[in-house]
């Protein structure tokens, strides 16, 4: 009874090993399944391409959407700056195009089953955006993308100022042009821009010249150039006159204070300076000078004195000596 119970229990054990063991290989086959499916689909989804174009407002612009083997649809979406988007779409099994909200400056180049290029006639500002083609076949999806930028060349201006200065001017243009002088010139172009997106740019020439000044202006559109011989005017050189006058008066002026107050300030020295007096000779000086030689002398008299005084004493005793 109990080796039958051990045999039993061991049969319950492999069968669970073994559901176990079908359940994770089926598992591990749909997630291998999954897997190839997602890659595939990143495939069919990764062939884009991205570029950049440009075209010159009026002129005409072509965006290539290379054609594929066995295309089944060819599709152009556009989303411009001003305005509504639009399409242009053929597909191969009805043989048949057709437009959405795109106007007629917007078409086909060619015939879209062989070639789904899109040309762009007497392109304007608002035709700048975003152009993608997507062409469809039995191995998946290609994308071309492109960014449309249009150009507007600047009006070029040259003059000159009252002051006799040339003055250049790109006006309205995008994007903003870049202007150059020749002799060359280190002056700061001013930029304005306006509501439309272009932009005018302002330079002067401020290097005093006589002759012929000529003023570059470059673009992505193209480059021009114009010169000009601007002739200083009677009130510029009037008043270039007077400055030079002014500043030769004005240093005059200052070397004529300057040796003033360092002529004043000699004088004040000399003025100012304490007389040289002599040494002073004080009474107390004198005594003092004097008074050794007054002790002294006091002193000889005394001893005088006293030796006198002896002298007569013994004459006396002397000449009262025989009297007795």
């Amino acid at each position: 009874m109990k080796a039958a119970a051990d045999m039993k229990a061991a049969g319950k054990t492999l069968c669970v090993f073994v559901l176990l063991t079908i359940t994770e290989v089926t598992r591990t086959a749909g997630e291998s399944n999954g897997d190839q499916s997602a890659v595939g689909m990143e495939e069919r989804e990764m062939c884009t391409e991205y570029k950049r174009a440009s075209v010159t407002v009026g002129n005409s612009s072509v965006l290539i959407c290379s054609p594929k083997p066995n295309m089944t649809m060819a599709t152009w979406k556009i989303n411009p700056k001003a305005g509504g988007p639009c399409s242009l779409g053929y597909r191969a099994d009805q043989n048949k195009t057709d437009r959405t909200n795109c106007s007629e400056s917007i078409n086909w180049k060619f015939r879209p089953d062989q070639d789904p290029t899109l040309e762009i006639r007497q392109a304007g500002r608002a035709h700048e955006g975003n152009y993608t083609c997507e062409v469809v076949v039995a191995e998946g999806n290609f994308h071309m993308s492109y960014y449309l930028t249009v150009l507007v060349p600047p009006r070029l201006t040259l003059y000159c100022d009252d002051q006799g200065n040339p003055v250049c001017e790109a006006a309205a243009g995008k994007p903003a042009a870049q202007i150059s002088w020749v002799p060359e010139n280190n002056s700061t172009p001013k930029e304005e821009g306006h509501d439309d997106g272009t932009v005018t740019v302002l330079s002067k020439f401020t290097a005093y010249s006589t002759n012929v000044t000529t003023c570059i202006v470059s673009h992505l559109a193209g480059n021009w150039s114009k010169s000009i011989a601007c002739r200083p005017s009677k009130s510029t050189i009037f008043n270039r006159y007077v400055y030079i006058i002014l500043c030769f008066l004005s240093i005059i002026t200052f070397m004529a204070v300057f040796y003033y107050f360092k002529l004043h300030r000699d004088r004040l020295c000399h003025k100012t300076k304490p007389p040289e007096t002599a040494p002073t000779h004080s009474p107390q000086d004198d005594t003092m000078e004097v008074e050794p030689y007054t002790t002294y002398v006091q002193k000889e008299n005394v001893i005088y004195n006293s030796v006198s005084d002896l002298t007569v004493g013994q004459n006396l005793l002397q000449g009262l000596s025989p009297a007795t």
